[in-house]
């Protein structure tokens, strides 16, 4: 293959590889968004517990990749049901506001608690031998597979969860109206609770997956890639799991291609500029639709 083609072959990968990174933390937006019609703007912050976790059972307990990985869900997602039931429930009927408000405040909590710990940054110790094949002059490393491949699992084992199981019927029938469903005797709470599990353990298995990646974390980590991650539920359409994996991928094109032509700082100029003109032609995201009110 042309010099060329290897180039974008090589960024094409490397794309992916950060998509499904922004993929994982953006359906737990999505779906928060999908059953309360809420934005929990602690998620990008239950993202950097999940990469502190990793630490944690990597380098205090010696762990393997697959145990930590496990725990590391297992952990984020008991947090993120802890969060749901101390934090938003007693907000169900407040103004929404009061619930941004609260949001904002968890994610600061994680952010200094986590800085209380020990001082940051910190190193996360390879979990993962980093060994890199040469295949038609594109480099595919051990860790990119392993990324990508893993991610794609979780995403289609929700999607499937989603559309194929009674607790996805559930969490659906709840988005389509919270009034009527407990009539039904759908668990509205137990399902809720659920949902913000699930989120929270895809944002755990992001947070390793980062942590393989890029491997120095701090509390604040959270902060930019939890905003980016929003961006891409609002851009694919906000309450849409699809579409929020599609906006994932389509920030993480955008932010490798920049890298790889135009000085680093244009990287979130450019493509917040890019995705700000997206939502101009399409308001409601790619896949997203207009909520019809009924009177």
């Amino acid at each position: 293959m042309s010099e060329g083609i290897v180039y974008w072959l090589q960024q094409a990968l490397n794309a992916f590889q950060l998509g499904s990174i922004y993929a994982l933390i953006a359906l737990g937006y999505t779906m928060v968004y999908g059953i309360l019609t809420m934005i929990n703007f602690a998620h990008g912050d239950v993202f950097m517990i999940g990469a502190f976790f990793c630490f944690l059972l990597s380098s205090m307990l010696g762990l393997s990749f697959i145990p930590t990985l496990l725990l590391t869900m297992l952990g984020t997602a008991l947090l993120g049901v802890i969060i749901e039931r101390l934090a938003y429930k007693p907000l169900r009927q407040a103004p929404k506001v009061s619930a941004i408000i609260t949001a904002l405040g968890v994610g600061m909590f994680l952010e200094n608690f986590t800085l209380a710990l020990a001082p940051y940054p910190k190193q996360i110790p390879l979990l993962i031998e980093n060994v890199t094949w040469d295949f038609y002059g594109i480099a595919i490393s051990s860790i990119q597979i392993v990324i990508i491949s893993l991610s794609l699992i979780l995403m289609f084992l929700l999607d499937y969860i989603v559309q194929r199981t009674s607790i996805g019927m559930a969490m659906r029938a709840i988005s389509w109206d919270k009034t009527f469903v407990p009539l039904m005797g759908i668990p509205v709470d137990l399902i809720v609770s659920i949902t913000f599990a699930i989120g929270a353990g895809l944002a755990g298995a992001a947070g390793t997956m980062y942590a393989l990646a890029y491997p120095v974390i701090d509390p604040y980590m959270g902060v930019m890639v939890g905003w980016k991650a929003f961006i891409c539920a609002v851009v694919g359409g906000i309450g849409n799991i699809r579409g929020a994996m599609i906006g994932a991928f389509i920030l993480g094109t955008v932010e490798i291609m920049v890298v790889a032509f135009f000085p680093s700082t244009f990287r979130d100029f450019v493509a917040f500029s890019l995705l700000m003109l997206l939502i101009m032609i399409r308001p409601y995201g790619i896949l997203g639709k207009p909520r019809i009110q009924k009177v």
